[in-house]
């Protein structure tokens, strides 16, 4: 048998999740089991490795995507653990767009929650195969097949059973391997080191037999060979179906499913395996495509060393005051002290030390080649979503896209002393987190933080106070509003005036038109060149991006409007681009005056878990809220409750929530859409 390339041993995976699933939980068996850490950290101590963070500790949930590598059976596997909470899903989305696979943790208690739901969507996104991992099997309520049912209801990818559980709750024992017809059970005195591979017992052998055929059944589909060796009655090997597994995933036709109990050290290995079986390699991924900055035509370039270098920094950290970048290489090599050419911001920036990361600590190497995952020291242009190349054979890969906030929260420094430092200490804030933006008032003389919810600012201003040591006094939450417009116009701006000795002409012609909710806003030009030469296009369209981030209402960023540049005029010699653009604006404004302006509020989607004896009084509270139920499903003991409610109606909702059903329910909320406030 041929030895595999040191690129065809790596894996670069994600593992992502809802919130409590277990995700960190399974992390830290990974890197137990793979000899990475000497002993097992619980998120419950505050001690888990992939948790580094203080806050991480205190409260015993992900914040920030940690990254490490392992080996497994001569394999090289970088990981990166995710938050599962909403406020973080931008640290889900950027690591999703640089990973190759990703395993999806679920509690077989909850199945699918929202968050889950949010992660796999945003993996389909980026065409990323997917295995799963249905946690928990040992809790009260476990339900495997109801999870995969529920898999299968939600999503479009077709979820395939490889392994099933020898009971549940209480009596999980083990997990029964489809694939090679053996039962497996962990020896609990070793912590899950040891496990053994037995003979299915007579209770399950039926159920097995069952499922195996149905998991064959599907594959047959996918697999020339194997639907033939099926149909003619051979008997199918191991190898066989893991092929054919392979194949099926990373097409993404099919999710192998697996399933454990990661806190009581079951099922972790099995996980490992179908991560080396099942998962791509960065050689079995499509070329990634990018545009030369040059020439504008797309290209491609192919997960090698001997190809011209690609990598993308999808993450900005600050470690000890200094700007850390991780990258994702996908062509060519990276050495220390190469200097290497950011396609995005036009410049050259100097590798001052390569790094393999595992959580917060570190270990310098000297290079890093195609399909690696490592930390950069030095790169001091580069932001979040620019592709660092070879300047002769230069690319810009897609950028990664960024949510738009949806609260915010006026803060202040409590001395002279501590506004220096808070605005350092912002600047470098927003650097590291693209959806954090902050703006100074100055009728107030405030600054406000704007983020993805509650959580998020309280985290950024635990932050500055322990980290950079900037007191601040922090006002309430508030809402982050949109405006939109509810009727077509027509606009009309003229800019005519001397600035310093020269004469500054622009005229645009506007028709602005209502977009459907969510769709964002849109700008054509359609005025022919000869009315408005081609130059001054961008002017234009600058202007009217400009003029939509403040609304006429209440300044609130104006969303989902058409815009079509439909005439204007032209002056030889006066005409110029500050002239279009300030016309622009002023006919954005003048348009939106007259089109019936509205104002929009975030609506979220909250997911409720509740005993099922509180559930009316849930409902009330919701309907009190002015929440709009979508679903109720009842789960036995307890009841799933979907609803859509205001973000402005659900401040200190968890605290009203816990009171009402004695401290037993829990909820989490995703954003859904801007609605009229």
């Amino acid at each position: 048998m041929a030895v595999k390339s040191k690129i065809a041993r790596t894996r670069n995976i994600g593992i992502v999740a809802h919130i409590d699933a277990g995700k960190t939980t399974v992390s830290e068996r990974i890197l137990f089991y793979t000899g990475k850490s000497y002993k097992m950290g619980e998120v419950h101590d505050g001690e888990a490795v992939m948790d580094w963070m203080p806050q991480e500790q205190e409260r015993g949930i992900t914040i920030t995507s940690a990254v490490t590598t392992c080996a497994w059976k001569n394999h090289e596997i970088h990981i990166i653990d995710t938050p599962g909470h909403v406020d973080f899903t931008i640290e889900v989305e950027r690591s999703l767009r640089v990973l190759d696979g990703a395993v999806v943790v679920f509690c077989a208690v909850g199945c699918v929650e929202p968050q889950s739901e949010t992660v796999w969507h945003q993996a389909d996104k980026y065409g990323v195969p997917k295995i799963a991992f249905i946690n928990k099997m040992d809790r009260v309520g476990a339900d495997y097949f109801g999870a995969i049912d529920m898999m299968r209801k939600r999503f479009t990818s077709l979820p395939v059973a490889v392994q099933i559980p020898a009971g549940s709750e209480e009596n999980f024992r083990g997990t029964i391997d489809l694939v090679n017809s053996k039962l497996l059970i962990w020896d609990d005195l070793s912590q899950g080191i040891n496990f053994s591979m037995q003979e299915i017992p007579e209770e399950f052998a039926a159920q097995a037999q069952s499922e195996r055929e149905q998991m064959i059944e599907i594959l047959a589909e996918f697999d020339d060979d194997l639907a033939e060796k099926y149909l003619s009655g051979k008997e199918i090997t191991p190898a066989q179906i893991e092929k054919a597994l392979r194949g099926a995933t990373i097409s993404l036709k099919i999710v192998p499913v697996l399933c454990g109990a990661a806190l009581r050290n079951k099922g972790i290995q099995p996980i490992l395996d179908a991560v080396i079986n099942y998962l791509p390699s960065p050689e079995d991924i499509p070329p990634v495509k990018g545009i030369n900055p040059i020439t504008k035509k797309e290209e491609i370039r192919r997960s090698s060393d001997k190809e011209p270098l690609a990598a993308l920094a999808f993450k900005i950290m600050l470690d000890e005051g200094r700007k850390l970048a991780y990258l994702r290489i996908y062509s060519g090599q990276i050495h220390a002290n190469d200097e290497i050419y950011n396609a995005v911001k036009k410049k050259k920036e100097k590798v001052a030390r390569l790094l393999l990361m595992h959580a917060n600590k570190r270990e310098r190497i000297e290079k890093a080649s195609a399909g690696e995952i490592v930390a950069v020291l030095g790169l001091k242009e580069t932001t979040t979503g620019d592709t660092l190349c070879d300047e002769k054979n230069p690319i810009v890969l897609e950028r990664i896209e960024f949510y738009e906030p949806v609260i915010s929260q006026a803060i202040e420094a409590k001395t002279p002393a501590d506004q220096e430092k808070l605005a350092t200490a912002l600047d470098k804030l927003v650097e590291e987190d693209p959806t954090l933006r902050v703006k100074y008032e100055e009728e107030t003389a405030q600054t406000v933080l704007s983020g993805m919810g509650e959580l998020h600012l309280e985290i950024i201003v635990d932050r500055l106070r322990r980290e950079f040591n900037a007191r601040v006094n922090v006002g309430r939450p508030r809402v982050v509003y949109r405006e939109a417009i509810q009727k077509q116009v027509e606009a009309e701006g003229i800019f005519e005036r001397e600035l310093g000795e020269k004469k500054h002409f622009g005229h645009v012609r506007l028709s602005l038109t209502p977009r459907k909710r969510g769709m964002g806003n849109e700008i054509i030009i359609m005025a022919d060149e000869s009315i408005i030469p081609a130059e001054y296009h961008e002017a234009i369209i600058e202007g009217i991006q400009e003029a939509a981030m403040s609304g006429i209402l209440n300044s609130y960023p104006v969303t989902d409007v058409g815009v079509a540049v439909t005439g204007g005029s032209f002056r030889e010699g006066e005409s110029s681009a500050q002239g279009y653009k300030i016309a622009a604006a002023n006919a954005f404004r003048d348009g939106c005056g007259k089109a019936e302006p509205v104002m929009l509020e975030p609506i979220m989607m909250v997911d409720i878990i509740t005993p099922a004896e509180f559930m009316g009084d849930v409902i009330g509270d919701i309907n009190s809220r002015h929440g709009e139920i979508q679903s109720v499903n009842p789960k036995g003991t307890i009841s799933e409750i979907r609803a859509k409610v205001p973000l402005k109606a659900l401040f200190g909702y968890s605290t009203d929530l816990r009171s009402a059903t004695q401290g037993r329910a829990v909820f989490s909320m995703i954003f859904s859409e801007y609605g009229n406030a």
